[in-house]
């Protein structure tokens, strides 16, 4: 076992403590604090890293204890405000065209369906439905403050912290009641598969709720809709990869924790179900992000610069992990600006405005424009975007500390598991190692070239300071 920093050897006697003394270094732990006089006292390293380090060693806590979301300051109650009733608004009726909401098993907050509609011409009409959480949260309202405020939701292994008090989440779901009302995003597509037109529309639909192994199922039966919406998916995404759009295709996995304590690390699927959905996602973005633009209206836009250095060349797994460092990060803006990594040149977050608060921002503006009402403008759309991105940020480092300290249990609950390893890159003597199992990257000293594949098991973890080594093993 690896020790952090300043951590009391495991052969030297562990000190007494009195309630106090413990309640002092829980509080450095938690990030409560920045000083510890038990800490200075022990002759210890005054950080949170050392304090939780000496907790588990003294076994005060142990691996279930997880400090990291408190530590980074994020909010771990969900929001209890009370949620307004819908207003009336005149909504087109969709309610004939079948809407599916096809999302993860057990998902608990449906944000968006899809429809597809055929006009009397021919033309194919995409329908993205989204919930209309603006309906509830306008701008600058109690609701829109405290959202701002958390940025995003925070998905833990544990359980989830909404950006949104749970009973608004029951109101606005679509496909929760016999009938969703919602904020639908219109793309229609020519003869040739190339979109023509965009348009946005408060809708009402009655939706299906479908999880991705169920739409996989009756895509491959031949289900009219899927397959329709499959070819569709397919033209979209071959148009914006001849636009330089750039695909990285690493494994990625679903780290949950039961009540019972117990760690399920499953892969997600590549199906093509889930492709569906993902497309449509960004076809929807780009649409709301024209059909902005052609009304001049200020959106958080999404813009990414083109790689700060030329992609490398493969679809192996070292080729995807170097593709993936060559992309720039994406900013938020009030001014329209292409996408790089999408190949779109306009794009904005809008199919995910209960988890998102630049989501909801996109939808505010859009309802207000479809009603005629005032607008924000440029200047508060940055403030708006400066605000949330601070909370955001620290949201989505809670959730990686998180999940990578559940993998870490996991890993250190089966010790004579053996992993498939993958080198992605080389710094001299040092390889960075892919385990595809668990999505996790560690470092080994070895002589195996990139590409090469490897069989490694835990040498050691440190909860703690978030540390694995592995080791190599034959046969």
């Amino acid at each position: 076992m690896t020790q952090a920093p300043g951590t009391p050897s495991p052969t030297s006697p562990a000190p007494e403590l009195t309630p106090a003394q413990r309640t002092d270094i829980e509080l450095l732990a938690r990030g409560r604090q920045d000083k510890s006089r038990t800490m200075r006292e022990l002759n210890q390293p005054e950080t949170p890293q050392a304090a939780h380090a000496l907790l588990l060693r003294l076994g005060l806590w142990d691996e279930n204890r997880v400090p990291f979301p408190e530590r980074l300051g994020v909010e771990l109650e969900t929001p209890g405000l009370p949620v307004p009733a819908w207003p009336e608004d005149v909504r087109l009726d969709l309610t004939h065209l079948r809407a599916l909401a096809i999302d993860d098993e057990g998902n608990q907050d449906p944000d968006d369906a899809l429809s597809l509609e055929v006009l009397e011409d021919g033309t194919r009409r995409l329908w993205v439905h989204v919930a209309d959480v603006a309906a509830l949260v306008p701008p600058d309202s109690e609701l829109d403050l405290e959202a701002r405020r958390r940025g995003s939701t925070l998905y833990l292994p544990t359980h989830t912290i909404g950006m949104l008090p749970d009973a608004l989440v029951h109101a606005v779901g679509l496909g929760l009641d016999t009938e969703s009302p919602a904020l639908s995003i219109a793309i229609d597509f020519d003869a040739d598969g190339q979109a023509d037109s965009v348009d946005v529309q408060l809708t009402r639909l009655r939706v299906t709720r479908l999880s991705y192994a169920r739409a996989q199922a009756d895509l491959e039966a031949g289900d009219e809709l899927l397959n329709q919406m499959w070819t569709l998916a397919k033209a979209s995404r071959a148009l914006r990869e001849s636009e330089g759009a750039m695909s990285i295709d690493l494994s990625e996995v679903n780290v949950k924790v039961d009540a019972a304590g117990e760690v399920a690390i499953t892969p997600l699927p590549k199906s093509d179900s889930r492709f569906i959905v993902q497309e449509c996602m960004t076809l929807a973005g780009w649409a709301a992000a024209i059909f902005a633009d052609d009304l001049q209206l200020a959106l958080p836009f999404a813009t990414q610069d083109p790689p700060h250095r030329s992609s490398p060349p493969g679809d192996d797994m070292p080729a995807q992990w170097a593709r993936r460092k060559t992309l720039s990060r994406t900013r938020f803006q009030p001014l329209l600006g292409p996408h790089s990594g999408m190949g779109l040149d306009a794009y904005a977050q809008a199919t995910s405005p209960m988890r998102r608060y630049l989501d909801l921002v996109v939808h505010q503006q859009l309802r207000s424009v479809i009603l005629e009402r005032d607008t924000l403008t440029g200047k508060d759309i940055a403030a708006r975007v400066a605000e949330s991105q601070m909370a955001s940020g620290a949201t989505r480092m809670a959730e990686r500390e998180a999940r990578r300290h559940w993998t870490l249990v996991a890993m250190s609950r089966q010790p004579e598991r053996v992993y498939r390893a993958v080198v992605a890159e080389r710094r001299q003597a040092q390889a960075t190692l892919l385990l595809p199992e668990l999505a996790l990257d560690v470092a080994l000293v070895t002589s195996a070239q990139i590409g090469a594949e490897l069989k490694v098991q835990l040498a050691g973890v440190d909860l703690a300071a978030q540390t694995v080594r592995v080791r190599e093993v034959q046969g």
